[in-house]
């Protein structure tokens, strides 16, 4: 072992030279607002679309039941990262979290399974967008394109918005999470009038279940990932830990505006998009929901299609917070040693993580393409669900992990500095940790979907192996290995 490499349990760090942070650098920019809007334009595109997916196998009231469990856990995660990530300010986000509490493996498994969500959602978000485009350039223009072509490009516009300076990154999220609330609250205020609960509960029922849950408990049970998609990844806040003027008391704002924001939106849009016209039977097998809405509000024809068009704004919204996301969980990853040290090199001048923004796009391109063109392995089911699943087999896992981690730092570290405490303590974080438990297991409870999961399983155990064989041996003191092990040093004494 040479001079510069040091052992340290199961890992060996190396001293990669001032030259190697310099190639890795990153720009604060962001405020309380730009934070906020990271948050909920992450989130909003579930508001769009894929969150109707379930009611098919839950009808309205299995939806809602799900969507009250799922927003519990979301408060209860939003109240406990608020206090973890002015406490543990670095890119790192999860991975930081499970490395200062479990150790490298803990913080490796946490950034992996984090790692497989923020690059599977905006796969999902992509397709979304791609249905969307199609029904309005049919409707607009009498002509499509194929979905592969709408993927690339969406992907080419907003990798490349990501990769051209974190200023303009964070002033078109505040820009287009604005107008994509903006169009909700149009579609709220002219949904109203129309809301007949005939209409959301027009799911037929099983034998010897009622209309408010047609296939009874297990219904609520299969909509708990479906649910989830109303609030994925607003936990991404704290990977912008770096790139934020003040996340003490910044990140933890961001985080409870964020989830308020978000929960009031969860269930207006899941009352008045399942209970108007064409009816919630139609809406749970449409892969533009709000469309059907819009044009039950305006009317078929160009005006309708022309508001479905700025509806896009919200799927693009989330599709481009999210590729930010995945974008820093790569980069911290790579940049500390656990992913390959390339991927984590910046920009010269932007200082933007642009090799990992394209390797990113790249996966989430590819996974979709072999889902799409893979109908004897997937069956006739909705790219979008299939990849929703998946993203949600990650999110899952990150979400107990982290929530493990806020218990163990609070009685393993109980003196570091917590500019912000959470609300609910650690009572918050058990629960939700329990609810993202059972919602790892209510996975594997559609067997339309089970084979995506089990394909994005063998993407973690992979991922382990990698780390196993290769990745432990080449880690690097970044911040946040510097952190964890200065205060796993302070702990010991």
């Amino acid at each position: 072992m040479s001079d510069d490499t040091k052992k340290v349990g199961s890992v060996a760090y190396h001293n990669p030279g001032s030259e190697y942070f310099e190639k890795r650098g990153l720009k604060r920019y962001a405020g309380v607002w730009s934070l906020w809007a990271l948050g909920v334009g992450a989130v909003i595109s579930g508001d769009f679309f894929g969150w109707n997916f379930g009611i098919p196998s839950g009808g309205f009231g299995g939806l809602l039941i799900a969507t009250i469990i799922i927003a519990v856990m979301y408060i209860g995660m939003a109240y406990s990262l608020a206090e973890m990530s002015p406490a543990l300010p670095h890119t790192g986000g999860a991975y930081s979290f499970g490395r200062t509490a479990m150790g490298p493996w803990g913080g490796f498994v946490t950034g992996l399974a984090e790692n497989m969500e923020y690059v599977l959602t905006p796969a999902v978000i992509v397709v979304g967008i791609a249905s969307y485009m199609s029904s309005i350039s049919m409707s607009l223009f009498g002509f499509d394109l194929p979905p592969w072509v709408w993927w690339a490009i969406f992907y080419a516009i907003f990798v490349g918005l990501n990769i051209w300076g974190v200023e303009l990154t964070f002033r078109f999220t505040v820009f287009i999470t604005f107008i994509a609330l903006g169009i909700l609250v149009v579609f709220w205020i002219g949904a109203i009038p129309h809301f007949s609960w005939d209409l959301a509960l027009d799911v037929p029922p099983t034998e010897g279940n009622s209309t408010f849950l047609p296939f009874g408990w297990a219904g609520v049970a299969v909509n708990l990932p479906f649910a989830i998609w109303f609030f994925l990844a607003i936990e991404q806040l704290p990977l912008a830990a770096e790139e934020s003027h003040s996340p003490e008391k910044d990140m933890p704002r961001g985080l409870i505006f964020g989830i308020g924001t978000l929960v009031v939106a969860a269930f207006l849009t899941l009352f008045l998009n399942a209970g108007i016209e064409p009816g919630a039977a139609k809406v749970g097998a449409d892969p533009n929901p709000l469309f059907l809405a819009l044009q039950t509000i305006f009317g078929q024809g160009v005006g309708a299609s022309l508001l479905a068009l700025v509806a896009v704004a919200g799927l693009v919204a989330s599709f481009h917070t999210i590729i930010y996301a995945y974008g820093r969980n790569i980069y911290s990853l790579s940049r500390a040693g656990y992913f390959p040290h390339w991927l984590s090199v910046t920009h010269g001048s932007r200082k933007t993580p642009h090799v990992a923004l394209i390797a990113g796009a790249v996966v989430g391109f590819i996974v979709c393409l072999i889902i799409q063109n893979s109908e004897a392995i997937f069956g006739k089911v909705p790219v979008g669900a299939v990849l929703l699943n998946m993203a949600v087999f990650g999110a899952v896992i990150a979400y107990v992990l982290q929530m493990v981690s806020f218990v163990i730092l609070r009685r393993k570290l109980p003196h570091i500095p917590r500019p912000y405490v959470s609300l609910f303590g650690e009572a918050g974080a058990i629960v939700a940790a329990l609810i993202a438990a059972g919602t790892l297991i209510a996975l594997f409870a559609n067997p339309d979907y089970r084979v995506g999961i089990y394909g994005v399983a063998i993407w973690y155990v992979a991922g382990i192996v990698y780390f196993a064989v290769y990745g432990r041996h080449k880690l690097v003191y970044s911040p946040e290995e510097e952190f964890a092990v200065k205060h796993a040093m302070n702990a010991a004494d």
